[in-house]
């Protein structure tokens, strides 16, 4: 059987760099070499497309060196028309061809990969790509518009206020009204940012201008969020191939026992103070209706491909806190855990997604 050839693309110019350089560190370790030729590509910080080792190890998480794509002097070119899937590279020796391309895996997390932007240039050269596209993952990436779309679709989320920079600048008694009209404690998040980078919890008015200080250092609005009571559970979706619905998996629950919440050093860098459970311990109908409402968030911003939607179980029931759309890929992440204790490997998750991309690409969808 001839090889598919898959381009990996990771790193990127937003602050979740590092995770994403780890997420295609886990791919790389897993795809399966039978059935794919595999072109690493990574992003610089300051936006170069580079050739990059296909050395699994080289992207492992370590909190005193996190792994990064640094600009080693090559230069990949995309193709120049539709009419071609050709990818080169230049370097010191010249240009040379690195062969016709059958797919994209855009490992990208944050602003300037998994909001739509790398989407829209991939669909400009008409390659096929995992993921949702250009429309689903702006959505995603932006909890105003996530929201908002889900208030339209009937799904319940957490109250909040959207803060501008301006806002803030020119009427901070805004950020103060909603911190009332809420009541403490909220979360102050980046509207456009993951891995719970910039996002702080807020118990008092005099925590609120740091609070505002780190998340507009994110960008340029904020949410400030009604804190919620409850458990905190995830669940990992799949697109079906054409004509197929999507899929969910079991739930995992996030327990937080030493912490005051699932932050940055938490997910990523083995701090103490939180426990990943997979699967949950929810009843058959709790589980059920956790798996329709995930879907139907899927559904609702126009999603392909993967997801991970994040719930609240409160007393008062479901709440969505928000969806990704190129959730963390990791061996341990969430996202495939998930789907491990679901019945997939993590080479058959690979696979799958691959297979369904094309699939869709096929079917023109």
């Amino acid at each position: 059987m001839d090889k598919l050839t898959v381009v990996l693309l990771f790193g990127g110019r937003s602050s979740e760099h590092s995770i994403s350089c780890a997420t295609a560190g886990g791919v790389l370790a897993a795809i399966d070499r039978d059935r794919y030729r595999v072109i690493p590509v990574g992003i610089t910080r300051a936006g170069a497309f580079v050739l990059e080792e296909d050395t699994p190890a080289k992207f492992g998480l370590d909190a005193a060196a996190l792994p990064e794509v640094v600009d080693n002097g090559t230069r990949v070119q995309w193709p120049d028309s539709t009419s071609n899937r050709e990818l080169t590279v230049t370097d010191a020796a010249g240009s040379r061809s690195l062969g016709s391309i059958d797919l994209v895996f855009p490992i990208m997390h944050g602003p300037f990969g998994e909001d739509g932007t790398i989407q829209g240039m991939l669909e400009l050269l008409g390659l096929p790509y995992v993921g949702s596209g250009v429309l689903a993952s702006a959505l995603g990436m932006d909890k105003h518009f996530t929201k908002t779309v889900f208030q339209q679709a009937s799904l319940p989320v957490a109250p909040w206020r959207t803060i501008t920079a301006d806002d803030w600048a020119d009427a901070p008694g805004m950020a103060y009204a909603a911190l009332e009209e809420l009541g403490a404690p909220v979360f102050v998040k980046p509207a456009r940012a993951g891995s719970s980078v910039g996002v702080s919890r807020v118990s008092s008015a005099e925590q609120l201008a740091e609070a505002m200080a780190v998340g507009l250092a994110e960008d340029n609005k904020v949410l400030i969020e009604a804190g919620l009571s409850g458990r905190e559970l995830e669940v990992a979706v799949l697109q079906g191939r054409p004509g197929e619905p999507a899929r969910a998996s079991v739930a995992g629950e996030v327990l937080v026992t030493g912490r005051d919440f699932y932050d940055f050093e938490a997910k990523y860098l083995g701090a103490a103070g939180i426990e990943l459970v997979c699967p949950a311990v929810l009843r058959h109908d709790e589980l059920a209706e956790m798996q329709r409402m995930a879907i139907r968030a899927f559904e609702a911003i126009d999603g392909a491909g993967l997801a991970r939607v994040d719930f609240f179980l409160t007393s008062d029931g479901w709440v969505i806190n928000e969806i990704n759309t190129m959730p963390g890929f990791t061996p341990i992440s969430m996202f495939p855990s998930c789907w491990l204790a679901s019945g997939y490997t993590y080479p058959q998750l690979i696979d799958e997604l691959i297979a369904v991309a094309l699939a869709h690409a096929r079917h023109g969808s």
